[in-house]
């Protein structure tokens, strides 16, 4: 266990212990500040939630009605102990926060995960002025540099009238929360039908009903028409039951150029939710900390070049 004033880094995950919470704890807390509802960031056991308000309703679904939850909107300041703690945008996925905790005169900031361009759909990265900043460093490389959203669904919608005019299903896979409303955001309807596999279309049918704007989506208790386009969460492909379909994925690893051979998929597109290198140290240097601690990704790597760019930078095995 080490001790860097304010935050606390074990292997239950980030703890305060002037206030006595913990943020995106790995194992069942008292208190468990969540930044976002993706299950390696909320899970199960905590006796008490706190989380942005987009996420509540989500996390309820994934972890149970009964679970003891309050919920705050940007920049509402909650009270343990003396220690203020707030969220602002992280820009990841729609309810994603970073965590803004202030003591005695001390700010330390936790991300979570964060992307910095605006995708249109989730409250945009707003960077929060901070002496100590804790930051993933999923894509913590420079080979890592994300193009324009906007040619990456220009890609999309030209593969899927490819397919749609050889008669074949497209089948987007995506997470289920997250990129999946992302990209379901950007379709354009006039390209084809647009299906949803059941576990998404829950998912969107939650995120509706917490007052977010979404574009309809068929259900898969009708039948899939060619030319139409599914998304599908990665272990859902069942659903084609011998369909002629092209299959591709979404995702920042398709980068890598073995990425497509490996997941056994047609075509790979490189969008991500995470900030790429230049996004991480955009938003790393914007907060002005004095220190910062890296984890969940290449940290060592990340932390090396901001410690040659004069930054105290070290990295934190327990930060997923």
């Amino acid at each position: 266990m080490k001790s860097y004033n304010l935050l606390t880094f074990t292997e239950s995950g980030l703890y305060c212990p002037a206030g006595n919470f913990y943020i995106d704890p790995s194992r069942a807390v008292d208190y468990a500040v969540i930044t976002h509802a993706h299950s390696d960031h909320a899970c199960r056991g905590h006796r008490h939630y706190l989380a942005h308000d987009l996420s509540g309703n989500v996390l309820r679904h994934r972890l149970g009605r009964a679970i003891s939850l309050q919920t705050a909107s940007y920049g509402e300041k909650v009270t343990r102990n003396g220690v203020t703690l707030s969220f602002a945008p992280a820009g990841h996925i729609i309810g994603s926060a970073q965590v803004k905790i202030s003591f005695r005169g001390e700010v330390w900031v936790v991300s979570g995960d964060y992307k910095l361009e605006d995708d249109g759909l989730c409250a945009p990265f707003e960077p929060v002025k901070c002496h100590a900043f804790v930051s993933e460093s999923t894509f913590g490389l420079p080979l890592y540099r994300w193009q324009a959203q906007e040619r990456v669904f220009d890609e999309i919608h030209s593969w899927w009238k490819e397919n749609r005019d050889a008669g074949k299903v497209s089948v987007l896979l995506a997470y289920s929360l997250g990129k999946a409303q992302r990209i379901l955001h950007r379709l354009d309807p006039s390209a084809g039908p647009v299906f949803c596999h059941n576990t998404i279309e829950d998912t969107n049918a939650i995120l509706r009903d917490s007052g977010v704007a979404l574009p309809p989506a068929h259900r898969l208790n009708e039948p899939l028409r060619a030319g139409g386009l599914l998304l599908c969460p990665p272990n859902g492909l069942s659903v084609l039951n011998g369909i002629p379909a092209a299959v591709g994925s979404c995702s920042g690893w398709m980068a890598l150029r073995n990425s497509r051979k490996w997941r056994g998929i047609d075509k790979g597109f490189v969008l991500s939710d995470h900030a790429d290198w230049e996004g991480l140290n955009e938003a790393i240097n914007a907060t002005g900390a004095e220190k910062v601690f890296l984890g969940h990704g290449y940290s060592a790597s990340l932390a090396r070049y901001l410690r040659e760019k004069g930054l105290n930078a070290r990295e934190v095995h327990e930060i997923r």
